[in-house]
């Protein structure tokens, strides 16, 4: 691919072409962010319900929260639009409008002000002839288009891939990501189809609990400039469970994924919250080595997900998929990646509760408990045998210290 100013973020489609990761500074860790589809969906009645109709009030109402409630400085910035944003009609000239009532002020407004927040913008589009709910699509129109958002301020593009011939998606796509580049416009390109392979399924399991059903990933393919995308978080909306939430913050930041918030954030229990902002958890989705984790092991209805992590480090996620009964016991020395506690290593668990586990040997015995559809998340510490021993003697040192403190 030639030189560009354009990122394709998402290569997660069976159609979607291989991209190239561009040396531009855009997405050199997963993108984080907030979109509206999965909570807000396509609602446009903004007469009866116009606290959460699909609006320009609803973004600078987000934008505004993300800000005041520590979003961003948690590492969230895109605040995106989904589908049904546009006019039915484009304008004399051929271009994409906003639907006037929802949006009197026009997508442009709506960018200076994300803008002012210190945060960016996200659109939707289509690579078809119109968009998954029936509203124009850039089939024919892709230069048109790409300028509109670039002229727009547009910062990220969201391109689905409805009402188009499958074969062609892939020359879509690509004409697409030209028609960007031409605009000398940085935008972060995410590709996205209905013909995707998605990791995790919701609600699809027997007993609806709502438990992701997990699929190895087919595109292993990621790093710094470009990575898988699952879909959306949806912590802190309806249907899950608080160990289905644990266990999706968990698996997204082993699997170096996006994390797109799609929830409301105006009205989202404080235990959501702190998940989705916990700074550990984030700190391993965001970690510089940018290499995605996967499937180590499986067994007696246990999952094992590990990622490498900088500085030599791992991450490791333990699932349980039963659905049924109580907290079940997995002997931690049966992660795959526990070999690295050769000599020692140090162990943090981060999910589901925060626990410094000390160092640890080949042959530690402790046992984690992992509720029903719930996760434990670990963090591992090679240690080398000179650092165990200067780690011993300072905790001895201390203990020295606090013992002659107590005494006096």
């Amino acid at each position: 691919m030639e030189q560009t100013a354009v990122l394709l973020l998402v290569v997660f489609s069976l159609s979607c072409p291989a991209a190239e990761a561009l040396d531009n500074g855009l997405a050199l860790t997963p993108t984080m962010g907030w979109l509206h589809w999965e909570r807000f969906m396509c609602n446009i009645n903004c007469d009866k319900d116009p606290d959460n109709c699909i609006s320009e009030k609803l973004y600078m109402q987000m934008a505004d929260v993300m800000v005041k409630e520590g979003w961003k400085d948690a590492g969230y910035e895109y605040v995106c639009i989904d589908d049904c944003w546009p006019s039915h009609d484009r304008d004399a000239k051929g271009r994409l409008q906003a639907d006037p009532r929802r949006f009197p002020g026009g997508i442009k407004k709506l960018a200076d002000y994300v803008h002012s927040k210190g945060l960016k913008l996200g659109i939707y589009g289509d690579v078809g002839k119109n968009t998954c709910a029936g509203y124009p699509g850039s089939l024919g129109y892709y230069e048109v288009d790409a300028q509109t958002f670039a002229d727009w301020g547009v910062d990220l593009l969201k391109f689905d891939g409805c009402y188009m011939n499958w074969t062609l998606l892939g020359e879509g796509y690509v004409n697409m990501s030209k028609a960007l580049n031409k605009t000398g416009k940085s935008i972060l390109y995410s590709c996205d189809d209905e013909h995707k392979e998605y990791l995790f399924r919701y609600n699809s399991l027997p007993s609806q609990t709502g438990l992701p059903l997990i699929k190895t990933s087919s595109f292993p393919v990621a790093g710094p400039g470009g990575w898988n995308d699952p879909d959306m978080l949806v912590i802190g909306n309806f249907g899950l469970s608080h160990d289905q939430q644990e266990s999706q913050m968990a698996l997204w930041a082993i699997m170096a994924a996006p994390l797109l918030m799609s929830n409301d954030l105006r009205n989202i229990c404080p235990r959501s919250k702190k998940l989705l902002q916990n700074k550990l958890i984030i700190d391993i989705s965001q970690d510089s080595l940018g290499k995605q984790g996967s499937l180590t092991g499986k067994f007696d209805s246990f999952e094992i997900w590990e990622r490498p992590l900088s500085e030599k480090r791992l991450a490791a996620a333990v699932l349980n998929k039963q659905e049924i009964g109580g907290p079940r016991g997995f002997v931690i020395r049966a992660i795959p990646g526990w070999k690295m506690c050769d000599p020692k290593c140090n162990v943090t668990q981060i999910l589901p509760e925060y626990k410094e586990m000390g160092v640890q040997t080949p042959k530690s015995n402790i046992v984690l408990s992992v509720n029903p559809s719930g996760t434990a998340l670990l963090t591992i510490t090679p240690l080398s045998s000179d650092f165990t021993e200067m780690y011993k003697l300072r905790w001895e040192d201390l203990s020295v210290k606090q013992k002659h403190a107590t005494i006096l």
